[in-house]
């Protein structure tokens, strides 16, 4: 792990909506936006592309506090809302649609495996914006818990 990412910091959260979103101009992707929280669900860092269309903050937020909400990732959280969708639709409306029940969620995990926080990205499809929120976790040495067993 990077002496940088050590530490849960806004230089942190920065440089992973930093990673997240030049890991979509290089694939190529739809101009995306990066939301990253701390534990407790607080705004750290927001970075929109230029162009972003008006709800992408919005929806990243979202995507990155649904995952701290239910502690596991927006792919599991995906799965389970297809299952059970009146549930979903009732956490959306409790959580004041905070709820994003897709892939793109991801939480943030140090070595040991303590959560420190979590990233929404999107802007793409949600499979590509997981692997821009992936590819900035691992870029700073940190763990990605998208929700899926692979």
């Amino acid at each position: 792990m990077s002496e940088q990412a050590g530490r849960w910091t806004m230089d942190v959260a920065l440089e992973l909506c930093r990673r997240a979103l030049a890991e979509g101009r290089q694939r190529g992707l739809a101009v995306l936006t990066a939301a990253v929280l701390d534990s407790g669900g607080h705004l750290m860092a927001l970075l929109r592309s230029d162009g972003s269309s008006l709800l992408r903050p919005q929806i990243a937020v979202g995507k990155a506090w649904g995952v701290l909400a239910m502690g596991f990732g927006g792919r599991e959280i995906a799965r389970r809302a297809g299952l059970q969708p009146a549930f979903y639709a009732a956490l959306s409306d409790l959580s004041a649609g905070h709820m994003i029940p897709v892939a793109g969620g991801v939480l943030v995990r140090d070595a040991q495996g303590t959560l420190l926080g979590a990233i929404g990205v999107t802007g793409d499809t949600s499979d590509n914006d997981e692997v821009c929120a992936v590819a900035a976790i691992r870029a700073l040495g940190l763990v990605a818990d998208t929700g899926s067993a692979t």
